[in-house]
C-alpha cells in the first residue's frame, strides 16, 4: 500500500454532504467554528466563489476543492451578476438545499450542469470530514491551515493558469466530471441509499484533494512527488521504531545533509525531525485507539525507550496523554 493510502486510512476520516447550495445570483453562506474534530470542505462544480477567512480572501473556481483542517469559521460568497432572489432553504433527503429564483428556473429548464463561464450559476457542495481523538487530529494537524486544490486533470488546471480560472463548465471538469455527475444524480434523485453514495464519494473527493495539484499553491507532502519526502514517508511507516538520523535519511535519498534539509522543509514545512516525530505519533494514536497494546508497548514500537519520553512527546502532538486518548475513545464506543 501506497504511503498516501495507508496515511488516509490510518486517520479513519468519515466525510459527510452537509448542504448543496445552487444560485444564479451573489450569495453569502456563513460557517461557524466547525469545533475540534471536524474540518469543513467545499467543492464548487460550477460558477465562481470567494472563499472568506480572517484576514484572507480564496478565489474558488469551478473544479476546486477547498478544505479547512482547522475548522475555522468563515464565508462563501457566491458570485454572480446580481443579488440572488427569493433564496430557499429546505430539506432534500441527507443534505440541505439552497435555491434561487433564478437557478430553480434553470434546472427545470434542464441545463444545469451544461453552462459554464463566470456568469453560470453555483454549484457548490459543503459538507465536513470528522475524526474521534487521535490519528486523524495529527494527521489534520500537519496539513496547512487552508488546503487549496483544482480537481480537474492537469491541462486543464495549466490552461486555467493562463486565464481560464472560472470558466469551467461541467463539460470541462476533466477526471472530475464523471464524479461531479454521479454526486449531482445522487443528490438530485434522493434514492435510497443517497447518503452512503455521498458519504463515500466525500471520501474520493479527500483523497483526489491530498494528492494535491501543482501549480495552485504548493502541492501538499502528502502527494510530493520528490523523492525526498516520499522516500522519508515511507521508511518511518515501514519502520517507525528505527533509530533514524538525518544523515540516514539524506543517504536514502542520495543527498548531501545540507540538501536534504533544505528540500524536506520546503516540502513540507517541517524540519525532519518533527516530521518524524509527527508520523510516529499518529502511527501511535492509531495502535492506542484500535488495539490492547499497553503503553509502554505503544512506545516502544515507535521508537521509544522511555515511556515518559513518549508521553511527552504524545501529549505535544494531541494535546492528550495516552492513557487519556485511549480512555476518551473508548468511551465514545
Amino acid at each position: 500500500m501506497d504511503a498516501l493510502s495507508r496515511l488516509i486510512r490510518l486517520a479513519r476520516l468519515r466525510g459527510s454532504v452537509d448542504l448543496r447550495c445552487l444560485v444564479a445570483g451573489r450569495y453569502t453562506l456563513d460557517n461557524p467554528d466547525a469545533g475540534k474534530g471536524q474540518a469543513p470542505f467545499h467543492l464548487l462544480l460550477s460558477g465562481a466563489c470567494v472563499l472568506e477567512l480572517p484576514g484572507r480572501r480564496v478565489e474558488v473556481t469551478a473544479g476546486d476543492l477547498v478544505l479547512l483542517p482547522r475548522g475555522v469559521a468563515h464565508r462563501m460568497h457566491a458570485r454572480g451578476p446580481r443579488a440572488a432572489t427569493d433564496v430557499e432553504r429546505r430539506d432534500a433527503g441527507p443534505y440541505a438545499l439552497v435555491t434561487d429564483a433564478a437557478s430553480a428556473a434553470a434546472a427545470r429548464g434542464g441545463d444545469e450542469e451544461e453552462r459554464g463561464g463566470p456568469d453560470a450559476p453555483v454549484d457548490l457542495f459543503c459538507g465536513h470530514y470528522s475524526w474521534e481523538a487521535g490519528p486523524g487530529q495529527v494527521l489534520m494537524d500537519m496539513l496547512p491551515d487552508v488546503v487549496h486544490v483544482s480537481l480537474v486533470n492537469g491541462t486543464d488546471a495549466d490552461a486555467d493558469a493562463d486565464g481560464g480560472a472560472g470558466h469551467r463548465g461541467a463539460a470541462h471538469l476533466g477526471r472530475l466530471a464523471p464524479l461531479s455527475g454521479l454526486m449531482r444524480d445522487e443528490a438530485a434523485r434522493a434514492a435510497p441509499g443517497a447518503e452512503a453514495v455521498l458519504d463515500a464519494l466525500c471520501d474520493v473527493l479527500l483523497t483526489l484533494a491530498l494528492r494535491g495539484t501543482p501549480g495552485l499553491g504548493r502541492t501538499l507532502w502528502l502527494a510530493s512527488a520528490q523523492d525526498v519526502v516520499r522516500t522519508v514517508t515511507e521508511a518511518v511507516l515501514r519502520d517507525p521504531a528505527h533509530d533514524w538520523r538525518i544523515e540516514e535519511f539524506a543517504g536514502l535519498t542520495a543527498t548531501s545533509r545540507a540538501t536534504f534539509i533544505r528540500h524536506f522543509v520546503r516540502e513540507t514545512g517541517m524540519n525532519p525531525g518533527d516530521f518524524l516525530t509527527r508520523l510516529r505519533m499518529l502511527l501511535a494514536a492509531d495502535m492506542l485507539t484500535r488495539t490492547d497494546r499497553s503503553v509502554a508497548a505503544v512506545a516502544d514500537a515507535v521508537g521509544y525507550a522511555s515511556e515518559s519520553a513518549f508521553g511527552r512527546a504524545f501529549r505535544v502532538a494531541t494535546g492528550e496523554t495516552p492513557a487519556r486518548l485511549r480512555r476518551a475513545v473508548r468511551a465514545l464506543r
